[in-house]
């Protein structure tokens, strides 16, 4: 063909069909019972219309059955076994064929020239041409070949086959052959008389998340083969899976067209763009991408007909997808420098296993010293209580008598006594969020105070183990089965008469103690994860043992446990001096301090009156409350309050991060439904909310001119959190995973208004001088500004990165303004937000190659992420956490960096482990600190 290389439709069986016989001598399509005959013939279509023969010769022919029945083959390679056939025609009989094939190519394509300027001259009637104003018609279709010239020059440059990696309609990890393999025998499973049908072929080919997608392929590649078929053989299940995995772009660029051009004209209409979009949203989950299809189906017209002739061609949709990565600079990931290599070289040394270990052993010391050098002084303080008593009691009498399994009880004991005292400390949080603010917070690892509170919690279940074991199970047993003789040793303590099993179990000191071990059980196991977080499922009545108010109710009991260890170690068989009977001295100062904790809470609760302002519920179930800040609470970004609703329980107290920044003049809360008190809140203020109104978004919402009442709320706090230590370090990275987002909103707003305040202190300070200069003798100093040392501590924060991962569309609605404020108002770019949607396929996923498109558009255009309706980036799957720690690396060499997680537990050994990694490699520091919900 002259000129640049067009795209004609690459039919994937322009050949005769493989049922079909033709001898060389009949036209085509018909049939006769000779030998198999094929030929290939190849035309040119000139611009002028004409079509030149180009060359006719014996074709190959594709041996399907042989090329699957070879399992050791991949799909590419078998289809490329051919069986070749060979059939030596006469010279005359293949000339006469093509010359009656060129004729009827020929009279097929002027009538195809005939009606296309038919149609074209139709459509430049309907849009106002008359025909003096031909020429402008014209020219638009001028204008649109030089755009289509300049297009594939611009791909030849751009080298666009390396760019081009995306369309790609299965993500396989597995191989050719295994992906086959797995193809065959899910068609096996359901194929109804030895053919799949068109409803099975989503669930076949590993589409059954995205069926309407599925089909849509089916029908387009059925169109390919000029067919509309509702149900396919092997065979032809073998032809589309080799379509669909094919390596070539092109292939899968004519595919994705042609599931667009329904109508096989070659041209996609504004309404088949919108259709596809409508698919591509439900395939991905996008409601709201579906209820304004139309007007993304004419964004991407505006972009690519700016002729206006009413529809684009293959080359235009080429071009968009080339093009993708130039809309898509905004919010771009930081790019790789020179730096990464010097950066990374330390870490590519080969080391010895000796120094791998040391390595590896130092960086644990740097990371957990402050873990290791608590629990070896609590494991230390046990071990020197448990041999104090063990040999005390070694020493006396009774130990004649009840051997070592007296000794083992009474250190035992001895270490519940201490384990029972201290383990109230780690929820003091009152007290805990005092002392981490002074020095003591850089040597004592507050943030792990609920882990070592159930670190102590085990080691009381091993104490009372021992205890009680040795007690009933060895040294009772022994004394009531003494001789008299040696009973000699211990009547002064148990009496002359020498007491029967159930005499000793009955006393003061047997009850207390199995009221005790039955109290501790139940609220023990009440509190483990399968029970707390309902991951069993118990029949009913019993199912109210599961669940977070379980949970609390039975906590609980531990006031009557403590009032029993009291009682349990008045009354001892060995012990009758009350200076020796130590147990309320182990936990007069704690129990003390923890009541202490109860009652400022229950004073502070009611002290800190808030009005509630405003409240709404988003999508995902999350209910937002914003109220009345009490002059009283002051408060860190990142801290956590409890919140109680008198309502839904009068007893109950549930933490929440405090989503509003402390410059703010109210507080915020996001609470997301995952409990039944959430469940239970939720639903009492959905009652008192009022249904949208025209003009706003559909979101069920409350405020003070609300006629119904609202609920009342009580607060308490505000308690320290790992992520109000932010301030401490160079750079940020945020991670939130879902709601686990909630305590980075507060510290982003606080950088916001840390950022303002920092650049009108710097306007003032510089106006400040230049008045001093003009008025030098005024000794009046209080209208220059200072800069307080708390304000200077906000320059230690450099930038900050903030990557939040969600699986709903609807999640981004929670804090829509807040990440448009700080997009807007940021202008130095020190915040860089992230959002990730999981339930959207990857971006190179055909499923999700439209959105990609649309997306880039959009916020070219209007500055607009489609997905998350704000001014931030939404990105499709998961982020890849390797390549966004070693970006931040890259740019912040030297630099100490705090990496701050809220969420599930999957996802932070990941990311611990890359700090880890990253820590090897040079001198750029993470430290890492997670925060579950």
């Amino acid at each position: 063909m002259k000129g640049a290389p067009k795209h004609e439709r690459r039919w994937a069986s322009d050949t005769v069909p493989g049922n079909v016989k033709m001898s060389a001598g009949s036209s085509p399509g018909t049939e006769s019972s000779a030998a198999e005959e094929f030929v290939e013939v190849t035309l040119d279509l000139q611009d002028d219309d004409r079509i030149i023969l180009r060359r006719v010769e014996p074709a190959t022919v594709v041996n399907i059955d042989s090329a699957v029945s070879v399992g050791s083959e991949t799909p590419k390679s078998a289809s490329l076994s051919r069986s070749p056939t060979f059939k030596r025609s006469s010279s005359n009989l293949l000339r006469q064929f093509s010359q009656e094939l060129k004729a009827e190519a020929v009279a097929k394509a002027r009538q195809f020239s005939q009606e296309l300027k038919a149609e074209l001259k139709r459509f430049s009637w309907s849009h106002g041409h008359s025909s003096s104003t031909g020429n402008g018609f014209d020219s638009a279709l001028a204008a649109r070949a030089l755009r289509r010239r300049q297009a594939q020059l611009d791909r030849t440059r751009s080298g666009a086959h390396k760019a081009l990696r995306g369309l790609k309609f299965i993500s396989s990890k597995t191989n050719g052959v295994d992906a086959w393999n797995e193809i065959q025998n899910n068609f096996d499973k359901l194929a109804k008389d030895g053919s799949l049908y068109r409803s099975d072929f989503a669930q076949c080919i590993g589409m059954k998340d995205s069926k309407e997608f599925a089909l849509e392929l089916f029908d387009a590649l059925s169109r390919r083969r000029r067919l509309k078929v509702e149900k396919i053989s092997r065979d032809e299940l073998f032809e589309f899976w080799s379509q669909i995995t094919d390596q070539s772009f092109d292939s899968r660029l004519q595919i994705f067209f042609d599931m667009v051009d329904k109508n096989e004209d070659g041209r996609i209409t504004e309404e088949e763009v919108k259709e596809i979009i409508m698919l591509s949203a439900s395939a991905n989950k996008l409601s709201r991408l579906k209820e304004q299809a139309e007007e993304y189906a004419a964004l991407i017209m505006e972009e690519l007909d700016p002729e206006r002739l009413g529809y684009i061609e293959l080359w235009q949709l080429e071009t968009l997808l080339l093009q993708k990565d130039t809309y898509l600079n905004y919010s771009q990931a930081l790019s790789y420098t020179s730096q990464a290599l010097s950066q990374n070289i330390q870490g590519l040394r080969s080391k010895g296993p000796i120094t791998r270990l040391s390595t590896k052993l130092l960086y644990y010391l740097q990371e957990n010293w402050r873990r290791i050098w608590v629990l070896t002084l609590w494991v230390t303080i046990m071990v020197g209580l448990f041999a104090w008593k063990f040999f005390q009691y070694k020493r006396k009498a009774a130990y004649e008598v009840m051997g070592y399994c007296l000794l083992t009880a009474k250190g035992a004991a001895e270490t519940l006594k201490f384990n029972m005292a201290i383990i109230l400390l780690p929820v003091c949080r009152n007290t805990i969020t005092w002392i981490r603010s002074t020095w003591l917070g850089y040597f004592v690892p507050f943030d792990d105070n609920i882990n070592f509170h159930k670190t102590i919690a085990a080691a009381i279940v091993v104490g009372v183990i021992l205890h009680v074991g040795n007690h009933l199970a060895c040294d009772f047993p022994r004394l009531v089965q003494s001789s008299n003789e040696t009973y000699n040793y211990v009547k002064d303590y148990f009496g002359p008469q020498k007491p029967t099993y159930l005499d000793l179990v009955k006393g003061w000191e047997g009850v207390t103690g199995i009221l005790m071990v039955i109290f501790m059980a139940v609220a023990f196991t009440l509190a483990t994860r399968w029970f707390r977080r309902s991951l069993i499922k118990l029949p009913k009545p019993f199912d109210r043992l599961t669940g977070f108010n379980a949970f609390w109710y039975s906590h609980h009991l531990f006031v009557i446990v403590y009032i029993l260890l009291v009682i349990h170690g008045i009354f001892l068989y060995l012990e009758h001096r009350w200076y020796r009977k130590t147990t309320w001295m182990y936990l007069a100062v704690p129990v003390l301090l923890y009541a202490g904790e109860r009652t400022l809470r229950f004073f502070r609760s009611g002290f800190y009156s808030v009005r509630l302002v405003k409240v709404a519920i988003y999508p995902g179930n999350v209910l937002a409350l914003q109220m009345s800040k009490p002059p009283q609470f002051r408060y860190k970004s990142g801290q956590y309050m409890f919140v109680q609703c008198p309502a839904v329980s009068p007893f109950e107290w549930h933490p929440f991060s405090i989503t509003s920044a402390p410059g703010d003049d109210y507080l915020s809360v996001h609470i997301r439904q995952l409990g039944d008190w959430t469940q239970e809140l939720k639903r009492v203020f959905a009652e008192a909310c009022e249904p949208p109104v025209a003009g706003k978004s559909g979101l069920l919402r409350a405020d003070e001119t609300t006629k119904k009442c609202l609920p009342k709320l009580l607060i308490d706090g505000p308690y320290g959190a790992p992520a109000q230590d932010y301030r401490n370090y160079d750079v940020l990275l945020l991670v939130g995973l879902g709601i686990g987002a909630t305590p980075f909103i507060s510290i982003l707003k606080d950088l916001l208004n840390n950022i303002v305040k920092m650049e009108e202190q710097a306007d003032s300070i510089e106006d400040g001088g230049k008045e001093s200069d003009l008025s030098f003798g005024s000794t009046d100093s209080s209208n220059t500004p200072r800069v307080s040392p708390k304000q200077k501590k906000f320059v230690k924060t450099t930038n900050a990165y903030f990557y939040w991962v969600t699986r709903e569309q609807g999640s981004f609605d929670w804090f829509k303004g807040v990440m448009n404020e700080v997009a807007e108002m940021d202008q130095r770019g020190v915040i860089e937000m992230h959002n990730f949607l999981t339930s959207v396929y990857e971006e190179g996923d055909a499923r999700s190659a439209l959105i990609t498109m649309v997306q880039a558009l959009n916020h070219a255009k209007n500055g607009m992420d489609i997905v998350s309706g704000t001014r931030v980036r939404t990105h499709f799957a998961r982020p890849n956490w390797k390549k966004v720690f070693s970006r931040i690396c890259t740019k912040h060499c030297n630099a100490k960096i705090g990496v701050f997680y809220c969420g599930a537990p999957i996802l932070a050994k990941e990311l611990s482990n890359l700090c880890y990694k990253f820590n090897q490699q040079g001198p750029t520091k993470f430290d890492f600190h997670k925060e579950h919900f």
